[in-house]
């Protein structure tokens, strides 16, 4: 379940900027099924600018503190700042979720060796202020694998342990809508890497796009589709926002699954 207390996110930006609402709508997702939440403070939205870690913190750590023993799934800090990851991890959290792929902060790969709490390492071309500025990849498929691996490497060179490491190509993060397409459909492509995926395709333009150029707020079916399709191509983690209705896709898709290995 994705949970944004920033006040420009491209989603929900503001709706859950005051801690209270944010925590319980963290409450609520966990009612609604989700079995991780990741909180955000601050957007990766295309050309936004960052804020600092000083502004992150003040966003995240009132919600942790009044999260902390109520909620029951864990807490993953979503952020690109070895400094929020480490006061996030000391006020709860248990897992961190890099969008950077330690391309921002070296040092996060350190705090997670420290605190042996898990690691996404998410692919992105250029930052959120220039990655749909920058020229896209000719040939995405290959660039999201070897961005991944160099990440990957370089996690285990800082002393993280591979079982602690998952891998996300970034879906809206420097490629265009038919690119976000190819990277589901070859999703295997990435197995190869032998770790855990996780995916965020929740009501993201590439979805839009195909749907007459409809706002984030009407994407929740296109969202539906990614979802289905990320999990049969092999997603072991969805980002959602939409936690109920995906909940349920979910577990269609995976009930496909299984009948495919009964025979």
């Amino acid at each position: 379940g994705v949970l944004n207390v920033t006040p420009d996110s491209f989603s929900d930006g503001g709706r859950f900027f005051d801690p209270d609402k944010a925590a319980a709508h963290a409450l609520a997702m966990q009612r609604a099924g989700a079995d991780l939440i990741d909180i955000g403070g601050e957007s990766t939205r295309p050309g936004s600018a960052g804020v600092s870690a000083a502004v992150e913190l003040r966003r995240v750590l009132p919600v942790l503190r009044r999260l902390r023993g109520r909620l029951r799934v864990p807490i993953s800090i979503d952020t690109a700042k070895a400094d929020v990851a480490e006061a996030a991890i000391r006020a709860g959290a248990q897992m961190v979720n890099d969008t950077s792929g330690l391309r921002a902060d070296p040092r996060l790969a350190e705090v997670a060796r420290r605190y042996r709490v898990p690691l996404v390492l998410m692919h992105i071309r250029g930052t959120p202020r220039t990655m749909q500025k920058i020229p896209f990849a000719r040939n995405i498929l290959r660039d999201v694998e070897q961005g991944l691996r160099r990440s990957v490497r370089q996690a285990l060179q800082a002393g993280v342990r591979r079982s602690q490491l998952l891998i996300d190509p970034g879906l809206g993060f420097g490629k265009t809508a038919e690119q976000n397409y190819e990277i589901i459909q070859y999703l295997n492509r990435l197995a190869r890497l032998r770790l855990p995926l996780l995916l965020g395709p929740s009501r993201k333009t590439f979805i839009g796009k195909v749907l007459g150029n409809a706002p984030a707020s009407d994407r929740l079916m296109g969202t539906a589709a990614a979802v289905t399709a990320s999990i049969l191509a092999g997603a072991h983690i969805v980002r959602v926002h939409d936690v109920a209705e995906m909940a349920e896709v979910a577990r269609v898709a995976d009930a496909f699954l299984a009948a495919s290995h009964t025979r």
